[in-house]
């Protein structure tokens, strides 16, 4: 089967419906003229062409006007939408990349001095392992979270920190 190439100019054109307008711009252009008909019925005195009635018309129509101008290309409604999902995004984004899950951690064991000279072994921890670890993490804040056991932390002379774990009686 033979297939061709479309140039991206070509699928991007936007349909235009009314001289240059397209559907979106005619939308917009025709909001006024619901709004003007909702403000003209429900807001007193009814039925009744008042100043400052006129004044919320021409303002309303003025801002549409505005809104379906063309700005590079692009109408000013759609240059809008863009700027206040850039606002709106977040500013914040929480990620470490040194977060162990998923992940095989690799821990370096230090082995005993043999006569020629320190061996270091490099040990992968599998998931499983991992979730071992996890699991005795998980009992020890379970410990620590008991109103029954105590934790006391005692600094050494040298600079050391002693840290005792106490189970209470229950």
């Amino acid at each position: 089967m033979r297939t061709t190439i479309i140039p991206a100019q070509i699928t991007t054109v936007e349909d235009k419906i009314a001289g240059n307008l397209n559907l979106t711009q005619i939308l917009i252009l025709m909001v006024p003229v619901f709004i003007t008909a909702v403000i003209f019925a429900l807001i007193p005195p009814t039925i009744k062409l008042v100043g400052y009635k006129l004044i919320l018309i021409l303002f309303l129509a003025i801002i549409c006007l505005i809104l379906a101008l063309r700005v590079k290309g692009r109408v000013l409604f759609n240059w809008l939408l863009i700027l206040s999902q850039f606002k709106l995004r977040p500013k914040i984004f929480v990620f470490n990349k040194n977060d162990n899950y998923l992940r095989e951690v690799e821990i370096e064991v230090i082995k005993k001095k043999t006569k020629a000279k320190e061996i270091n072994v490099i040990k992968i921890i599998s998931q499983k392992e991992q979730a071992l670890m996890e699991a005795e993490t998980i009992k020890f804040l379970h410990f620590i979270n008991d109103k029954n056991n105590s934790l006391s932390f005692k600094l050494s002379d040298k600079g050391g920190l002693n840290v005792a774990f106490e189970q209470g009686k229950k």
